[in-house]
């Protein structure tokens, strides 16, 4: 049996991301977990706390729960962004679009969150676009000269994160799949526009 601080964690961000932090109350948390109220204010003495540590397990968590298996099998460094934004896909179509990436859904809850949610938000939101820049990194070869890694990076989180948004919505897949299809000729256009350049160069270079 998981150890009680895990266990609430846990019953924590299901229940967050199931119904939203401002609607799930401690007891909520209690009963899920199947602890007592001495047991979660032992560890964490206001649900705030409670958020910050689940926050703190996204931080952790997102190359072991999100990007390894997404990336198992899948070489090709601009794959990788795309097997991604597969795997959001995938949640989508697995929970009839009810799937919400927990962060952005957090993020747009708390409209003035506290300074420690918002930093621990902040640096969710960083890991994410630090290792889809890495994959493009990687591919800087299938980028036009001087293309900023991070800030395409942020494109791609802004895409996903849109394209989650307006499926849940719709409940369709077809805002998602518009989305992710946009961008996936965005990249064609700036490898197309990369092998332009480099064709460019050399010709000059042997002229």
């Amino acid at each position: 049996m998981e150890p009680t601080r895990e266990r609430i964690l846990f019953a924590a961000m299901k229940l967050f991301s199931d119904k939203g932090f401002n609607t799930t109350s401690v007891a909520d948390i209690l009963r899920e977990a199947g602890a007592n109220s001495g047991s979660l204010y032992h560890f964490f003495p206001t649900k705030q706390d409670v958020l910050l540590a689940v926050l703190e397990m996204y931080r952790d968590g997102i190359y072991p729960m999100l990007l390894a298996p997404a990336w198992e099998g899948v070489d090709d460094a601009i794959e990788r962004v795309f097997a991604l934004l597969g795997a959001y896909r995938q949640m989508l179509a697995d929970t009839d679009c009810l799937y919400g990436c927990p962060i952005g859904s957090i993020a747009l809850e708390i409209h003035e969150p506290d300074p420690p949610v918002r930093e621990m938000l902040s640096v969710n939101f960083d890991g994410w676009v630090r290792h889809v820049k890495g994959c493009l990194d990687q591919s800087k070869d299938r980028l036009p000269p001087g293309t900023d890694t991070r800030k395409l990076a942020v494109f791609v989180l802004t895409t996903m994160e849109g394209g989650v948004m307006q499926a849940r919505t719709h409940r369709t897949l077809e805002t998602f799949d518009a989305s992710v299809g946009m961008l996936r000729n965005y990249f064609d256009l700036l490898a197309t526009a990369a092998g332009g350049q480099a064709q460019t160069e050399q010709t000059r270079g042997t002229a």
